[in-house]
């Protein structure tokens, strides 16, 4: 946990984020960290607990923070770690007081979206040939800076990588008609250069959502400046309703 001290004075001390599908608190830390306590809220990172039971790891992680905190959490994460936070928020309405959405990658049923058939082909390799040869692959495809962090990022859940990949390949995000159920302020980010994570996916949330704002970013951008997508998260959370959680 990082603590900082200058926190939000309406109670909204922390914002508890999750990884994407084989990332880790290490990449999500570099996003979120500095643009959360520029307004003044503490940022919570929960490791991921390799294996099937990836995604209940990460909502039991975000039960543990609003247990700790009376006012309610903000919950967030990218990718795979935003369909989570979602799904704890519907779980939980009364102690979820906003959410960070970064890169929402389906809703519903994974099917055939690009970031499922990515994840599922990942665990098959990794199956197939080992973590090495993995990221052999890996490496000759994606951008430098993505390559890396990945790298890191699998190397460390070790035997637990492939399930780790295929239960988030494989777990259905929350639908369009749960998300118009939440009345709370959401900032979506997304990015026009992703095609594992298209941006009109970030148009569909952010729509269905009662009280939401969508800003982009660049991947380019994001790869030179992790922050920028903190930054856009953030900003449209602010722009959603946040800011009033912070001025009053």
């Amino acid at each position: 946990m990082t603590e900082h001290p200058i926190l939000s004075p309406n109670g909204i001390r922390t914002a508890v984020l999750l990884p994407g599908t084989g990332s880790d608190e290490v990449f999500i830390r570099s996003v979120f960290e500095i643009p959360l306590a520029a307004v003044g809220v503490r940022a919570v990172l929960p490791a991921p607990r390799p294996g099937a039971g990836l995604g209940e790891a990460y909502l039991a992680a975000l039960d543990e923070a609003a247990a700790q905190t009376p006012d309610g959490i903000l919950a967030g994460g990218i990718s795979f770690g935003a369909h989570l936070a979602a799904e704890w928020a519907l779980r939980n309405p009364g102690r979820c007081a906003g959410l960070l959405l970064a890169l929402p990658a389906w809703h519903g049923d994974p099917g055939d979206s690009p970031a499922a058939v990515a994840a599922r082909l990942a665990a098959d390799t990794v199956r197939a040939g080992g973590l090495e040869p993995a990221l052999t692959s890996l490496t000759s495809s994606a951008d430098a800076w993505l390559a890396t962090e990945l790298a890191r990022a699998w190397r460390g859940y070790g035997d637990g990588l492939a399930d780790s990949l295929r239960a988030a390949a494989d777990r259905p995000a929350p639908t369009l008609d749960d998300l118009a159920t939440l009345d709370i302020p959401a900032g979506v980010a997304g990015c026009p250069d992703d095609h594992v994570h298209p941006l009109p996916v970030a148009e569909e949330w952010t729509k269905a959502l009662n009280q939401a704002v969508l800003c982009t970013t660049r991947l380019d951008i994001i790869g030179a400046d992790p922050e920028a997508l903190g930054r856009a998260t953030v900003l449209a959370w602010l722009r959603a309703g946040g800011r009033e959680g912070t001025s009053r």
